[in-house]
């Protein structure tokens, strides 16, 4: 495995929005597959989800259903084809070197959990990069001797 991406990496891929360009980039670059853990799978669909569940309380926030539903398509369609593909982990020693990860640094960085558990299933699958464009998740990424090239 050589790169791992977070959620806002996904989304910068999926959906036209202000990193995009440097996913795209980034992206088109890679030789291998995106490999997702099943975590991060979930976390990309909720998130579209919740989404268009902001934009049905206010029109101004998120996204339609139909943005949603193309952007599923094209995830599913992605795995499909083997352009993602989504790798099993170890969960048990993910959740330890994410209690590590969260003693060690949230404490002086304000670490979100998710975020945690993304830097611990890249460090733990052997990634080399972390694909993020979240500057909390990038320091904690960092510390763990992962290089985050974005």
């Amino acid at each position: 495995m050589i790169a791992y991406p977070d959620t806002s990496f996904l989304c910068s891929v999926y959906r036209e929005q202000e990193h995009s360009v440097q996913a795209d980039a980034y992206r088109s670059q890679m030789t291998e597959p995106l490999r997702v853990s099943r975590l991060l799978d979930f976390e990309f669909r909720q998130a579209i989800r919740l989404q268009v569940w902001l934009h049905q309380q206010d029109k101004k926030k998120g996204y339609g259903q139909k943005e949603a539903d193309q952007m599923l398509a094209d995830w599913a369609s992605d795995i499909a084809t083997g352009v993602v593909e989504i790798i099993p982990v170890d969960h048990d020693a993910v959740l330890r070197l994410a209690e590590f990860l969260s003693s060690t640094y949230t404490p002086g960085g304000g670490n979100r959990t998710l975020d945690i558990l993304h830097v611990a299933t890249a460090k733990h699958l052997s990634a080399k990069y972390f694909l993020t464009f979240d500057a909390r998740q990038k320091k904690l990424a960092q510390s763990m001797g992962l290089r985050t090239p974005l």
